[in-house]
């Protein structure tokens, strides 16, 4: 049974309105990470203190994305929509006048479980806005907000930051919600086949869900930092993960009405599109963290030249994603997704060839091919993968997709932070050895700097020793850090090779007929 569709004429509308509060969202999933080292001094916090502004907003996002197809259908999708939308909002304003660092946590907190239940609900929307032979249109819009938003978060929160103050980053979303909610209020309806879920709520699902992904969280985000499974806390929090996600799955799968039906990962091509959604966004999210810290870190940019490296590809997403929605009827989705998948191990490829010498316009151009990989997947991808799923169930599988894509891109940020750092420590170990005090090159160093800028200032023959060699060995950790990337940017071209064979699982059925799931 298909659901009567909405006014045709008020689809662009309806995508505009969604895709705003998608952006904002999705934005402010990034626009904060260049912004903590000033939170850090006006709270005068530690560094593991004030990551917690960025791990809070991550974990509620989780919990909530999963449960956003039963709380829509409980509580009535526009009614939920509008309510996250005005939280969101309020929520922005709290978080740039907060008080305490803790206020700020709680904020992001209520941020997160706000917003991330306004993103599925927002590609819920735009999908049924269109009728299906325009679906390719619809995901491109909704991607846009998806995936433009994280590209541009460091270049405006960089920007807002160097000339404003970190407050900004958070009430820049109030106009941006304000005009949003405006618009939803008049353009965003129910469906007609939407209907309250049947019986009570299943709160052990809940339960089991918030445990299983927020520990997952907490671990993916702060593992690295407290050293993975070295740390008792980070044991506890992956023990506590795999207890309850593996609790939820069961008792999603044997409750009389469960939160999440997980029945539908028995459609193929969902199954296959959300194997491959979440491969793909461990190798989008795991380049998108290694670039900026590469060129901030080792070739001195300041965050809004570092949002410029990305923006051109951002540009280069959206292009390929309306390309991708004007030919998807007469070209196989997998051709484009096999494209897009080549398209981003091509630039993670690319990135291998970093040095201290690389410049910018070579950056860009490494970047763009990303972002045309990333349009010409995410369309087929997030098109296909809900073409056969039933209209009463698109809630739970925009969850679960846009579900997929955070949780991708959460290991694939701990997993290259930590290939990144292991294979820094490694290279170093190997570079020191070849350094020595009666080693001919190092000898020829000290004697180059002694002659060169220290006399100047004054020094005597000792410290002008020793702080030559300083320099040597700052030298020397910026090389390893240097190897280092080019590591983990070659780690990143092995998952897209991987990720390639799934694209012959992502096959659109023919007719596009719904599936009723009993």
């Amino acid at each position: 049974m298909t659901a009567p569709g909405p006014n045709p004429s008020l689809k662009w509308i309806v995508a505009f309105t969604t895709m705003l509060g998608t952006f904002m969202e999705v934005l402010d999933t990034s626009v904060a990470n260049v912004a903590l080292p000033h939170m850090k001094g006006s709270f005068a916090a530690g560094t593991d203190e004030i990551t917690w502004v960025i791990t809070s907003y991550l974990v509620a996002n989780a919990i909530i994305l999963p449960i956003t197809g039963w709380l829509g259908a409980a509580f009535g999708r526009r009614r939920l929509y509008l309510l996250c939308l005005a939280i969101f909002t309020l929520a922005s304003f709290g978080a740039g006048a907060a008080p305490t660092l803790g206020f700020l946590i709680l904020m992001r907190v209520v941020q997160g479980l706000s917003g991330g239940a306004m993103v599925p609900m927002s590609q819920a929307i735009t999908l049924e806005a269109f009728p299906k032979e325009e679906q390719g249109m619809a995901s491109a819009l909704f991607g846009i907000g998806v995936i433009f938003g994280p590209i541009v978060g460091p270049l405006v929160g960089g920007w807002i930051t160097d000339h404003w103050t970190w407050p900004w980053i958070f009430w820049i979303n109030l106009p941006v919600g304000a005009l949003a909610y405006a618009l939803a209020t008049a353009f965003v309806e129910d469906p007609d086949y939407l209907r309250p879920p049947e019986g009570r709520a299943d709160l052990w699902s809940l339960l089991f869900i918030a445990v299983g992904l927020g520990c997952l969280e907490i671990f993916l985000n702060r593992g690295e930092r407290l050293d993975w499974l070295a740390s008792n806390s980070m044991k506890v929090a992956m023990g506590l993960a795999i207890l309850g996600l593996a609790l939820f799955v069961w008792r999603s799968l044997t409750a009389e009405h469960p939160l999440v039906d997980l029945r539908i990962f028995r459609i193929p091509e969902f199954a296959s599109g959300m194997l491959l959604i979440f491969m793909v966004s461990f190798g989008l999210y795991g380049a998108f963290i290694l670039l900026p810290l590469f060129v901030q870190h080792l070739l001195g940019f300041t965050p809004t030249w570092a949002g410029m490296i990305l923006s051109p590809g951002g540009v280069a997403s959206i292009l390929a994603m309306i390309l991708v929605a004007l030919l998807m009827k007469r070209v196989d989705a997998r051709i484009f997704v096999a494209a897009g998948v080549a398209s981003m191990a091509y630039s993670a490829w690319l990135l291998t060839r970093l040095s201290l010498a690389t410049d910018f316009s070579y950056l860009v151009v490494a970047w763009i091919f990303h972002g045309i990989g990333i349009g010409f997947i995410f369309v087929p991808v997030a098109t296909v993968a809900v073409r056969r799923i039933p209209p009463e169930s698109m809630g739970v599988a925009s969850g679960m997709f846009n579900l997929m894509r955070n949780e991708g891109g959460s290991v694939g940020i701990a997993v290259a932070t930590t290939v990144l750092s292991q294979r820094a420590q490694f290279h170093h170990a190997r570079l020191a050895e070849h350094i020595s005090a009666t080693s001919g090159p190092v000898q020829e160093a000290y004697t180059r700097l002694g002659q060169g800028l220290f006399p100047w200032a004054g020094l005597d023959p000792v410290s002008v020793k020793g702080l030559a060699a300083g320099l040597i060995g700052a030298e020397v950790t910026r090389q390893s850090f240097v190897l280092g990337f080019v590591d983990a940017f070659g780690f990143l071209v092995v998952v897209f090779l991987v990720a390639l064979p799934f694209v012959l699982a992502l096959k659109s059925p023919p007719g596009g007929g719904g599936l009723v799931l009993h």
